[in-house]
């Protein structure tokens, strides 16, 4: 069976609190997910860098995931304090 990957880096605007965004983030864990991991980029030459590595079991768990209330409080956030790139890709 198929895992859906889903990768996001965070890239945090300068005056950003990055302890808030590691602890909203890592505050929840996504119903259907094999692999949750929230972490902070030792490589800081471009900024602070909040990774977000998550496997979802199926294209279904990702979406119920991106309407639920964990969702929309971490995009509001982020929102306001970083910039953000998406992959997701079937393995």
């Amino acid at each position: 069976m198929a895992a859906l990957r889903h990768v996001i880096l965070f890239r945090l605007h300068e005056d950003a609190d990055a302890d808030r965004a590691l602890s909203l983030l890592r505050s929840f864990r996504p119903p259907g997910t094999t692999k949750w991991v929230i972490e902070r980029s030792v490589d800081e030459r471009k900024g602070v860098v909040i990774i977000e590595d998550a496997t979802f079991e199926s294209q279904a768990a990702l979406d119920a995931f991106r309407v639920s209330e964990d969702h929309a409080e971490a995009v509001d956030f982020m929102r306001e304090n970083a910039d953000w790139l998406v992959g997701d890709w079937w393995e």
